[in-house]
């Protein structure tokens, strides 16, 4: 278990420092679940320019955008690594797609849960099967969902640590870093894309709109898939 003590000295850290920090305390027990976002691809960054000893893991719904393949294979390219992908069940989306419908997510908020949950959630509890921490790329300004989320939390529902570095980082300085070290991103979002997860579910955000208003634009609701948050 992490100390009050450690937690504050992992909150103070930065990135790197805080990565390795963690690492250390548990050795092949934490993993960092990528969706490829520019968040993400800092803390990839983080981890494979410093070799720190954390699997990154990411989820292929079946339903990317050709552009986040494409930014797989460059960050594979450009780190030397290889991304362990995880896929969902083949017999849980032919039962959804055959009974509701190959795009039924557009018919109600239900659907939709249940899609994500079959491309997402279940994939990712498979993931961390195991581990002790769960590292994200959420940011508290990124919705109102975020913004009380604290840097280090316990999952009760996943029995694990739950770590979000960049938590209190804004965007500005996400795309600095990235910037500064010459990141590989998306390129979608150099076309109004902010946030990007499936393509029927993603479209670009128009000016002053908020960062994930392209995420399930058709519904009211959290704006999350499941993993962080109920929807």
């Amino acid at each position: 278990m992490l100390t009050k003590e450690i937690i504050v000295k992992i909150e103070n850290a930065s990135l790197v420092d805080g990565l390795a920090i963690i690492a250390s305390f548990f050795p092949n027990e934490a993993v960092f679940s990528s969706s490829l976002g520019q968040e993400d691809q800092v803390i990839t960054d983080a981890i494979c320019s410093n070799k720190i000893p954390v699997e990154i893991i990411t989820l292929d719904t079946g339903r990317l955008f050709y552009e986040t393949y494409d930014l797989i294979e460059k960050t594979n390219a450009r780190y030397k690594t290889n991304l362990k992908i995880y896929f969902p069940e083949a017999a849980d989306v032919e039962t959804f797609v055959t009974t509701k419908g190959m795009n039924s997510f557009y018919e109600s908020v239900e659907n939709r849960k249940e899609c994500c949950y079959i491309r997402k959630v279940k994939p990712l509890n498979r993931a961390l099967a195991g581990a002790k921490v769960w590292i994200t790329g959420l940011r508290a300004d990124q919705s109102d969902n975020r913004k009380d989320m604290p840097m280090i939390e316990w999952d009760e529902q996943r029995q694990l640590y739950k770590y979000n570095p960049l938590i209190n980082w804004s965007y500005e300085k996400v795309i600095e870093y990235i910037n500064e070290h010459n990141v590989p991103y998306n390129s979608l979002h150099d076309k109004g894309f902010i946030s990007i997860g499936c393509a029927p579910c993603t479209r670009p955000i128009e000016a002053g709109e908020d960062a994930r208003a392209g995420r399930w634009w058709w519904e009211v609701s959290k704006k999350e898939c499941g993993l962080h948050v109920s929807v």
